[in-house]
């Protein structure tokens, strides 16, 4: 049987949220490279990654991602030592929150329909 998962997401007091979608889209960034690959790795819009992107950049005292313009040798993008420590953390804080509410979400997942 399959069991319920937990998705977290952080609410900053300025606004602006950090969750499982943009930690998605900053882990496939590590791996694919580009803003551009990531996106279509995640069958997500450019235009909305770039927006992501930005909306990141923006919410945080350093920049998250660093993007190289295109030319010759062609753009790309890479998670800054900030950006790669906040997706450090928020993939820690996901999982401790996981781990510690198990049986919780098993109670409440043996209630449902599907069970």
């Amino acid at each position: 049987m399959a069991k319920a998962s937990l998705s977290v997401r952080i609410d900053f007091p300025a606004g602006g949220r950090l969750g499982p979608g943009k930690a998605a889209l900053l882990t496939a960034i590590r791996a694919e490279g580009s803003i551009a690959a990531a996106a279509r790795a995640m069958e997500m819009s450019y235009p909305r990654a770039l927006r992501l992107v930005d909306d990141m950049n923006a919410q945080f005292k350093e920049p998250v991602i660093e993007k190289y313009h295109g030319g010759k040798s062609r753009g790309g993008a890479s998670l800054t030592e900030t950006g790669e420590k906040i997706l450090r953390a928020y993939q820690a804080l996901a999982k401790k929150a996981a781990a510690a509410t198990t049986t919780e979400r098993d109670s409440i997942s043996a209630l449902t329909k599907r069970g």
